[in-house]
């Protein structure tokens, strides 16, 4: 497998560790402070005069990774990073005596280093560590990308994350950012008084969303699994026993196609509030966004794909309205079924016989309206037929009590308030299976079991999912899912490691 020869000559230097009588793979670092806390800590040390820029009485150990090697014949300057940031770090031959030789013959950008010493000011003004014990920890060999280029094929970049992280030190920031913001919305949402639960991951029937699964078997009961789509019927199974407000952060797993905002496994946090509508939910959401820029030090506005989004304007439109005042769709032709069919026709929007009118009004929404919805804009009264699960509206009982979050055009969330009545939600269960038989693949199965636990009672409840990825892109100004996954869906290929491999200069 490790034919090239830059990694053959690695190879042979961690060899010739063995021979020295060090290990060049240890287990016994001695890291006693970060690189971070060791440049605040000493700070100080760069305002003082020319004999006092050092502090002998105070010694660390740091470890990391090496990004950079100078040598200078008796002496040596390294710089290495552990995930705080990076230090310098200053070798001589004096201190270290024998150990020097590794520096001079073994160690490598790459390598894992671990070094004691104090800290001292160079004559160049840089804080540094003055080093009097060193260790090569982990012997590196693989070389990294040369560094006047680094790692910029994005494909490589997502299949070897790895080194993406090794290399590419700001990736490193959006997946902090990441993971501050799933620690804020959980924390929202504990202190609204919401219990975190867990739901199966492996379904008997995949329900809580229009989505194609992915099927799995279970061999010990002999059975075929679904991959949860999502957690919704779950969740709402637990409102009916009693817990009055839930969430779960959760992973989903859907058989679909991949773009910049879909990936086949995404993260999601589910929520219901029982004794709550759609409408609590609307001011709820507002709250977790101005909570998360509060706590993430972020701007009311934004940067995001070339816009600027700004959290100050929150809209509320209905479904048609929006059809007709951002799609500019004639409202003769939004509101007749045919009209709606040519239309669509028209402009080469693919339908079929399957689609309903409720379906075409979605078609025609993905294709005149979603992406010029820029600033915050809930909609609203979406037709009854593409919302198998949310409520009828009282007064229109063709529209369901439900929205969809809408932020630099795209989905962010979606809540309604939940229908609750086992007979329609029946009624609805039958219509999507004949959906599915007349060949939608996205329609949902029947699900007895939630239907049944509906005849035991669910109080009124509101229920909302919101996409933790798409939160992320937003939040990070990322241009594609990939960029806020860490390890993203992607298409196997054959790649030639070795070949790819270049010979480092300094």
């Amino acid at each position: 497998m490790f034919e090239n020869q830059y990694i053959k000559q690695r190879i042979q230097k961690a060899q010739d560790l063995l021979e020295m009588g060090k290990k060049p793979y240890r287990n016994d670092s001695s890291k006693t402070i970060s690189n971070l806390i060791f440049t605040q800590k000493f700070e100080n040390l760069k305002s003082l005069a020319e004999g006092e820029r050092k502090d002998v009485s105070s010694s660390y150990w740091v470890s990391g990774r090496v990004k950079f090697l100078r040598l200078m014949g008796k002496a040596a300057f390294i710089k290495i990073e552990d995930q705080s940031g990076i230090l310098q770090a200053y070798l001589s031959q004096n201190d270290l005596a024998e150990d020097f030789e590794l520096v001079k013959k073994i160690l490598e950008v790459g390598d894992i280093v671990n070094i004691y010493g104090y800290p001292f000011v160079t004559k160049t003004g840089e804080l540094s560590i003055h080093t009097m014990e060193f260790k090569i920890l982990t012997k590196s060999i693989i070389p990294l990308p040369e560094k006047f280029h680094g790692l910029t094929d994005i494909e490589l970049r997502y299949r070897q994350r790895y080194l993406d992280l090794i290399v590419n030190p700001d990736v490193k920031e959006t997946f902090k950012l990441r993971s501050a913001i799933i620690s804020n919305v959980r924390r929202f949402f504990e202190d609204k008084g919401f219990l975190e639960v867990e739901t199966p991951m492996l379904h008997p029937i995949p329900g809580g969303a229009n989505a194609k699964p992915f099927i799995t078997h279970h061999n010990a009961l002999d059975v075929h699994r679904y991959l949860r789509i999502a957690p919704e019927l779950y969740l709402k199974r637990l409102v009916v026993g009693g817990f009055e407000a839930v969430f779960e952060i959760n992973r989903n797993f859907r058989n679909e196609g991949m773009d910049h905002s879909h990936n086949p496994e995404f993260t999601m946090i589910e929520f219901y509030w029982a004794y709550k509508t759609y409408e609590d939910l609307i001011t709820l959401s507002k709250e977790l966004f101005a909570y998360l820029l509060e706590k993430l030090h972020l701007p009311t506005k934004i940067p995001h794909n070339g816009n600027v989004i700004d959290f100050s304007n929150f809209t509320i439109i209905s479904y048609k309205d929006a059809l007709e005042k951002i799609g500019n769709i004639s409202r003769d032709i939004i509101e007749d079924e045919q009209k709606l069919k040519t239309f669509l026709q028209k402009h080469h929007i693919k339908i079929d016989s399957t689609m309903g009118y409720g379906k075409l009004l979605g078609e025609a929404f993905d294709e005149f309206v979603e992406e010029k919805l820029i600033d915050p804009t809930f909609i609203t009264q979406y037709p009854i037929d593409i919302s198998p699960l949310a409520r009828r509206n009282d007064q229109n009982p063709e529209i369901a009590d439900r929205f969809e979050l809408f932020i630099g055009g795209k989905e962010i969330a979606n809540g309604f308030s939940e229908l609750n009545d086992p007979l329609d939600q029946l009624e609805r269960f039958k219509a999507q299976v004949k959906a599915k038989d007349a060949g939608d693949e996205e329609a949902q199965y029947m699900d007895e079991d939630y239907v049944w636990a509906l005849g035991y009672g669910l109080p009124p409840t509101a229920g909302q999912g919101i996409g933790i990825d798409r939160l992320v892109m937003l939040l990070s100004d990322s241009k594609t899912i990939k960029d806020v996954i860490l390890f993203p869906a992607m298409k196997p290929v054959k790649i030639d490691y070795n070949n790819s491999i270049t010979e480092e200069r300094e």
